[in-house]
């Protein structure tokens, strides 16, 4: 009895939550004004047997289109409640525990596909966790020192974000952690504003901080559906960012492998070889330099036995692990550091301890901290969703990159709070899950545990880790980001995206991480720009027999309509930097077919019509440029007539009454009505 009263306790504060922010959204949504009762349904509308006039109706009297911020709380709405989607789950009779356990289905999936989880699963987890475990643990104490941060907050990241993105994540597959990537480029944005070896505690507070701000971005482009943001990195800059990282890391871990103390806080390739030519030729530790290249090669050979045969998978998982236990042994036993072969010496145990206490929300650097934040949400987003999906497509089954993205952006904010940086996706350590069988996401659960294992017991033992091995596991795990093969498929393909390519490695590799960034994103929107300048606009023919219009120079089978000059503009946005340029080509147009009819005026055009139907919206440039197509037109003797204009375009159009200047029967809703009426008004003598 008590156990049903707090149930329909929980079930009507649930339902009463859910009604609150359900009738908060509907309430904005009110107050922008919604148009979705506006829509007629296609089914009420006999479209074959219409007339031309019902059909000019349709266009015309389109609704008004949905609003930005309409679009943007719809899609908070799905995000929060995605029980809204699905009308009979909707059902005003659909009981509210129901509704409570379907909201807390869509944000936490460990409570859907967990109800059917079978022992025979686990099994396979925990396997697959154990030994994501042994690759886990040194390469976050590795990616640790690569974000100038000790060894201990490396291992703090494998535990609370794997936890988190278990419980609200989709994929099955990825493993969470630390990366190389994100590792570099946080290091190296943060270390211009605070040297890590003058204040390292005022450091560890601006990651912290950019940690925070890069959760709550995240956060915010899956919850308002902006993953597209992401997008603006395109697969030829993350071709080329990638490998000029790689190459950087590897250059920056001669530090370790040769026993550097002194090396430069720069990431460009010229100040690294200077600092390691200028180090060459000073005294320097052969025995470091030997005993991390005996490891490397012993896990590089590793990692080619596992991929030659598939039932090895485990000997590339554990080359790193046993490579650190091995390395240990051998310098206690050499008592090598009394030889100058540098160790880590102290690591801290214990979980995770709290850094709610340093994060900073004042003061100068917010700014920075919120720089900082959005190009590693960004970076790290990028890396996640690309790992998720391809092993996602590979099992057969949709991952979400909205839900992806909440997911990632919750456990970086409570990876902030728990002494965490940026965490993310890592392509090797998924592979790994992958190869081990891993079933669900209880492989992170598992590795998590196995790591807060090895901070309670195993730290003591890592004293005499030598340094050198902490670089050997970095360079061994970097071949895979250069990508040799894709980038000249590039080149083949599209040599503008190779461009953008080749920005992005050069900028990384001769300036810096940001840098390389910010030179690839302004050749890819120069591209954009370029396409957008010079849109592609066909003249249109017949296929015979059939009402299809195609370009007469992809399909020289199609053959032009007497007395019409048929055109298609191929751009989605009709703007201030192409209007002059699509006006001006088709006015071109027009005079060229005059000039070759001169001779014989009966056979020349007298409408001209502008398929319109991939131009999705339209500015004021847009439609002065229509506006002066149109008095060309009149002043020439000939009709303008407008084919499938968009939603936006047509609202757009009656808002400027150029719809009342052209006249509302010269819309079509396709080039072929538009043809036919224009042919039965000619017949009937009628005129502009």
């Amino acid at each position: 009895m008590v156990q049903e009263m707090h149930w329909n306790l929980l079930s009507n504060i649930g339902y009463f939550c859910e009604k609150t922010i359900s009738e908060f959204f509907q309430t904005l949504q009110r107050n922008m004004g919604s148009s979705e009762n506006e829509h007629c349904s296609l089914e009420e509308l006999d479209v074959k047997g219409s007339t031309p006039a019902q059909a000019n109706g349709w266009v015309l009297s389109a609704a008004e289109p949905t609003g930005l911020w309409r679009e943007l709380l719809s899609s908070a709405r799905e995000t929060v409640f995605p029980h809204k989607n699905n009308s009979a789950m909707s059902n005003e009779k659909q009981p509210a525990w129901k509704r409570v356990i379907i909201i807390f289905q869509g944000l936490f999936p460990i409570l859907r596909w967990g109800q059917k989880y079978k022992a025979q699963q686990f099994k396979s987890d925990l396997m697959a966790g154990l030994t994501l475990a042994s690759l886990s643990i040194p390469q976050s104490i590795g990616y640790a020192s690569l974000a100038r941060l000790d060894p201990q907050y490396g291992l703090y990241t494998s535990v609370v974000p794997p936890l988190i993105y278990a419980v609200m994540g989709s994929s099955r597959e990825i493993a969470i952690g630390p990366v190389a990537v994100v590792s570099l480029l946080l290091s190296s944005m943060t270390q211009k504003i605070v040297d890590p070896s003058v204040d390292p505690l005022a450091y560890r507070k601006l990651v912290f901080t950019a940690t925070f701000f890069a959760g709550i971005f995240q956060a915010t482009f899956g919850l308002f559906r902006l993953g597209f943001l992401v997008d603006f990195l395109s697969h030829a800059v993350i071709v080329g960012f990638m490998g000029g990282t790689a190459i950087v890391i590897g250059l920056q871990q001669l530090k370790g492998l040769l026993g550097i103390s002194h090396f430069t806080t720069k990431t460009d390739v010229i100040s690294v070889l200077k600092v390691v030519w200028t180090s060459l030729h000073r005294p320097w530790n052969p025995h470091t330099f030997l005993l991390g290249c005996s490891f490397l090669i012993f896990i590089l050979i590793a990692r080619f036995l596992g991929r030659r045969n598939k039932k090895l998978f485990w000997l590339p998982a554990i080359a790193p692990l046993v490579s650190v236990i091995l390395s240990t042994l051998l310098v206690f036993v050499a008592k090598a550091d009394k030889h100058g072969v540098k160790i880590l010496q102290h690591v801290k145990g214990g979980i995770n301890q709290s850094s709610v206490h340093q994060l900073q929300f004042t003061g100068p650097l917010v700014g920075e901290a919120a720089k900082i934040g959005l190009i590693s949400a960004i970076i790290a987003l990028t890396e996640a969703v690309a790992v998720g999906q391809s092993f996602a497509s590979a099992k057969g089954y949709h991952l979400d990159g909205n839900k992806e993205m909440v997911a990632m952006g919750f456990m970086n904010i409570a990876g902030s709070l728990s002494s965490c940086y940026v965490a993310t996706g890592s392509f090797s350590r998924t592979a790994v899950n992958f190869s081990a069988g891993c079933e669900t996401a209880v492989s992170n659960i598992v590795m998590s545990i196995t790591v807060i294992i090895a901070l309670e017991l195993l730290t003591k033992l890592l004293y005499f880790t030598p340094i050198a091995i902490l670089a050997s596991i970095i360079l061994s795990s970097l071949p895979g980001l250069v990508d040799i093969k894709e980038a000249y498929t590039i080149w083949k393909v599209d040599k503008l995206d190779f461009l953008t390519c080749m920005g992005a490695f050069f900028g990384v590799l001769f300036a810096s991480v940001e840098i390389g960034l910010l030179v690839a994103v302004v050749i890819s929107f120069a591209k954009i720009i370029l396409n957008l300048m010079r849109p592609s606009t066909e003249v249109l023919g017949r296929i015979q027999g059939t009402d299809i219009f195609c370009s007469i120079k992809q399909y020289p089978i199609t053959s032009k309509t007497p007395g019409m000059l048929i055109t298609r503009i191929d751009s989605a946005l009709f703007c201030f930097i192409n209007s002059n340029f699509i006006r001006e080509r088709i006015t071109r147009w027009v005079k060229q077919e005059q000039e070759e009819t001169k001779e014989d005026p009966e056979q020349g055009i007298h409408t001209v019509i502008v398929d319109m139907s991939s131009v999705r919206n339209i500015d004021t440039s847009g439609i002065r440029a229509l506006e002066e197509l149109h008095k060309n037109m009149v002043s020439n003797g000939l009709q303008l007539a407008i084919a499938n204009p968009g939603w936006q375009v047509i609202h757009k159009l009656k808002l400027a009454k150029f719809v009342n200047k052209i006249g509302g029967r010269w819309f079509f809703l396709t080039v072929d009505e538009a043809v036919n009426a224009c042919l039965g008004a000619k017949k009937d003598g009628m005129t502009c």
